[in-house]
């Protein structure tokens, strides 16, 4: 049996709670600092207090470590590892190898390689895997074809691949546009969205291609559709991207997620398993279209494809609602068989291919009296939905639970009675005493009620020759101390790669290629690197980002990809509304576009 398991992404304390509450098998968030989204670093209390919570349905608690680490911050990276480990921490995401070097053989923590360390070959993999790594976090732009060609030459270390969400467009830990420009490094966490700005795109000629459109905005990735074809290809881990999404975001997505993959299992029950325990029951009817996303792609999941980028608006676009009917005074009626409720936040594209919002202040059928009236809405033009208030107000609210089932059996000893469920037995020194009628039915009764503890009774096993009396008060008892004896029972932790025996080339120098991002003296000597070469640190004269999504095939003009043959001369460049302006280098060896500053 193979383990899917779904793992969802918590800003918080009460986000991990509520993944695990609508389906996840795991769920990764940031340390107190050092996590590659430091807005969303939690105490190591809320970290503790999130284990105890997921392991109580064997699901797993992931801790992001992985920024990269100045020498003045290793001692303080040892302490938040030594307090992730007491926490119960179940695995970290590295970047920096000083990490890597600082978590010990006998640590009990798992070691995960994060996307940031560029993992998008089956050689890079298996060298992770040689310096202990039991999982590999794969770059968001590799094809079905690519993960399952890394899955069959490196079997032996666990794929996670992302499945949902926001699209860096720079492989992650290549992108150093945000520290070039605003002094706010990505790789510590700090990213400034340079890829959500508005460019316009000229030739080497001064000529404008495009006019201010956000030409390096990526759509949100759902491969909700691609789940099989994802787990035939290797991939063992569904990673839903957003810790800085709220609730709301994370228990719909989840809920989603997890119902493709109850959905899968039911369809190979021989070949698949979900990773943790748990059946969960929802107030709502999961719907992906009506949270949080910038319109949809599946990315290069199924080869390059021309409609990956939003070049008209970085936010969220939201479902398609209708078209507009008619326009009288102050409202607007549309056509179409959406309801809609005071507060819907609204979303239209202009003339000027421009998205403009607004917000239904009252609502009357398909008629809509906006707060204020656009000026430039009109007849004819598609409406979009990104703020929902009604599946808002419901997901605001206790919207799931989750319950354990357990089969519950019940067998005389010789000095007593026996229950067990799960594996899990406990026994009670009792007087066997004859019932004068069928004790079985009340038996069951009493023994089914679990009440609000995370277990459901799918049914009491008695002997059909079971023939004793035992008092509801002692059933009861026996029934909470059961409770408790499974309560207690705790997953097994995975033993990471790095606990068995001596980890493969560990005291080494490494000849690999990647040696960029080294910011401190630990990860230079694991290395075996000449100098430290991190961008924040020295910057660099090589490209600021390195992308898979290529401008000129989204506008048509790739000849390699059937387009047409542009009439530009390059290089061209993209340039920002101070003036600012970065090359562009279209390397069509390697289907690849890096973007370099134009100073450099």
């Amino acid at each position: 049996m193979t383990s899917l398991e779904l793992l969802a992404p918590a800003k918080n304390l009460a986000c991990g709670i509520a993944a695990i509450d609508h389906g996840a098998d795991a769920v990764y968030i940031g340390a107190p600092r050092f996590g590659a989204r430091a807005a969303a670093g939690n105490s190591i209390e809320d970290i503790s207090q999130l284990c105890r919570y997921a392991h109580l349905f064997g699901a797993k608690v992931y801790v992001t470590l992985n920024t990269i680490i100045y020498d003045d911050e290793l001692a303080s990276v040892s302490e938040v590892i030594s307090q992730l480990e007491k926490a119960g921490v179940d695995a970290v995401l590295v970047q920096d190898m000083a990490v890597r070097s600082m978590l010990k053989r006998q640590n009990s923590m798992a070691l995960h390689a994060s996307t940031q360390t560029d993992n998008r070959s089956a050689e890079k993999v298996r060298w992770l895997r040689d310096v202990g790594f039991s999982r590999a976090v794969l770059a968001r732009e590799l094809s079905a074809q690519e993960i399952a060609t890394i899955h069959r030459e490196v079997p032996d270390i666990e794929l996670e691949v992302f499945v949902h969400g926001a699209l860096c467009v720079s492989y992650s830990g290549l992108c150093y546009a945000s520290e070039y420009c605003f002094r706010r490094s990505a790789n510590r966490g700090e990213c400034a969205q340079f890829c959500r700005m508005r460019f316009s795109l000229v030739d080497a000629d001064g000529k404008e291609i495009e006019h201010e459109r956000y030409l390096l905005s990526l759509k949100d990735m759902n491969q909700s559709d691609n789940l099989q074809k994802l787990v035939e290809a290797g991939a063992t881990s569904f990673k839903i991207e957003g810790r800085l999404k709220d609730v709301a975001y994370v228990k719909n997505v989840t809920a989603a997620y997890s119902e493709r993959l109850n959905e899968i299992i039911r369809q190979h029950p021989d070949q698949y398993c979900r990773a943790s325990q748990g059946r969960c029951e929802y107030t709502f009817k999961p719907d992906l279209n009506r949270t949080f996303n910038r319109g949809y792609t599946t990315y290069f999941l199924n080869g390059r494809q021309p409609d990956i980028a939003s070049f008209d608006t970085p936010k969220a676009v939201g479902e398609f609602v209708g078209t507009v009917k008619e326009i009288r005074g102050n409202s607007f009626n549309v056509a179409g068989v959406t309801s809609f409720a005071n507060g819907d936040g609204l979303c239209f594209l202009n003339a000027d291919r421009k998205f403009e919002g607004l917000r239904a202040n009252r609502v009357e059928g398909n008629r809509i009296y906006p707060f204020k009236m656009p000026s430039n809405l009109r007849p004819g033009m598609a409406l979009y939905r990104n703020n929902d208030q009604e599946f808002e107000r419901v997901l605001s609210k206790p919207s799931a639970t989750r319950k354990i089932p357990v089969t519950i059996a019940l067998r005389a000893v010789f000095d007593g009675f026996e229950l067990s469920a799960n594996g899990t037995t406990v026994q009670v020194a009792a007087e066997h005493q004859l019932a004068q009628k069928s004790p079985r039915e009340n038996i069951i009764r009493q023994l089914s009620k679990l009440g609000d503890t995370i277990f459901e009774c799918a049914g009491v096993d008695v002997p059909e020759d079971f023939n004793f009396f035992i008092p509801n008060s002692q059933l009861s008892e026996m029934r909470r101390q059961l409770v408790e004896a499974l309560l207690k029972e705790k997953p097994a932790p995975a033993v990471p790669d790095h606990q068995e025996g001596e980890v493969r080339g560990v005291g080494q120098k490494y000849a690999y290629p990647y040696l960029y991002n080294i910011s401190n003296q630990k990860a230079r000597d694991f290395y075996g690197a000449k100098a430290l070469t991190a961008f924040e640190l020295k910057g660099g004269d090589g490209p600021i980002m390195q992308c898979r999504h290529c401008i000129r095939y989204s506008l048509g003009y790739c000849v390699k990809h059937g387009g047409q043959r542009p009439t530009w001369r390059e290089p061209l460049s993209l340039v920002l509304g101070d003036g600012r302006r970065f090359r562009l280098e279209f390397d069509c060896q390697h289907c690849q576009m890096n973007v370099y500053a134009e100073d450099r």
